[in-house]
């Protein structure tokens, strides 16, 4: 027999969908068998497998070692994913904040935010193996719960990543991110001159097979169905020989290289973006600064009313040394931002 007791993170979810849980290899209608069959209980009676869960309430499940550990898939612990992935990495340097809940992440330039496939390591697979390591969380519970971060930034895109490290923490944030109630705020240089700060909005298409996307004027008549999307410019400064221009982006909607295709759309590339941006450009800074993706940083989250300590809070996330270097040596004095 093996018994478990629910606690805060598995609280709240169906009877059933934590046994789905427990028990992955098994079919869902295996489970309900030893349901009805009492050979799984909740607190200690027969249950239907409807039932929320409570923190503090206790799971029997009265099965063979051997059959449990078949269902369970216990042979293949999902805590070995994560071992040995920070290796070598001082994750605490790339913390900004952290409390029960939430730690927010500088991610580098180069590393994934969540793995496309198994051999990946991402920012997120690197935070659980720092949970893991700092004994927040017990191997045995990422079988039924797994913290993970709540918004993505492409690859070559530094700054600030939100992971939540307990249920309450990823469904408020979550909910945040959906409802768009988090202002998200990137700093970027680009191609040219912008010195007035404006809005611009226009309409999104992805082109699945290249993984681009293409910008479509607001006012052009369509069959097709478009995303709609709005990017606010708040222009920082001019480079002294009056080429670049470094921007604040505010990211109204979020929808896949939205930043970079708009600025690329009216004419503004990023410097360093491989896919919307001037090769003769980004072959300049690649030279001198040894820049080798687009210079877009995840710089700013303000967040709003919400049940979490980061309540009506601002936090930045630090530029990293290439963006550092570039602004010391195409712009003058210091700029602030």
């Amino acid at each position: 027999m093996k018994q478990f007791s629910i606690n805060t993170n598995e609280a709240g979810q169906r009877f059933d969908k934590y046994l789905f849980k427990l028990l992955k290899e098994a079919p869902s209608s295996f489970v309900y068998k030893m349901l009805r069959k009492k050979n799984i209980v909740l607190n200690g009676k027969k249950d239907d497998g409807k039932s929320i869960l409570k923190e503090g309430d206790v799971v029997k499940v009265f099965l063979a070692d051997d059959t449990f550990d078949k269902f369970s898939g216990v042979k293949s612990n999902v805590a070995d994913t994560f071992i040995n992935v920070n290796d070598g990495i001082d994750f605490n340097s790339y913390i900004i904040y952290e409390d029960g809940d939430v730690i927010l992440i500088n991610k580098p330039s180069g590393v994934l935010s969540q793995k496309a496939e198994d051999k990946d390591v991402s920012i997120n697979e690197m935070a659980i193996s720092y949970m893991l390591s700092s004994k927040m969380i017990l191997s045995d519970e990422l079988n039924t719960f797994k913290p993970s971060i709540v918004n993505r930034l492409d690859r070559n895109t530094s700054g600030m990543i939100v992971f939540g490290k307990s249920l309450k923490g990823i469904q408020i944030l979550s909910e945040m991110f959906k409802e768009r109630s988090v202002d998200k705020y990137y700093l970027t240089i680009v191609e040219g001159v912008i010195d007035k700060e404006q809005t611009i909005t226009g309409k999104i298409n992805k082109d699945e097979k290249n993984n681009k996307v293409v910008i479509v004027n607001e006012d052009e008549k369509t069959d097709k169905k478009f995303d709609y999307i709005k990017t606010g410019i708040n222009p920082i400064a001019v480079s002294k020989d009056n080429k670049y221009s470094l921007l604040q982006i505010k990211l109204y909607t979020g929808k896949t290289h939205q930043i970079r295709a708009h600025l690329s759309s009216i004419n503004h590339p990023i410097i360093g973006d491989g896919k919307y941006g001037n090769v003769k450009v980004n072959d300049y800074f690649r030279n001198k600064y040894k820049l080798r993706n687009q210079l877009l940083h995840s710089y700013k989250l303000k967040f709003y009313d919400c049940d979490l300590q980061v309540k009506d809070k601002e936090y930045t996330a630090k530029i990293p040394g290439v963006f550092a270097k570039i602004l010391k040596g195409e712009f003058d004095g210091n700029v602030e931002f």
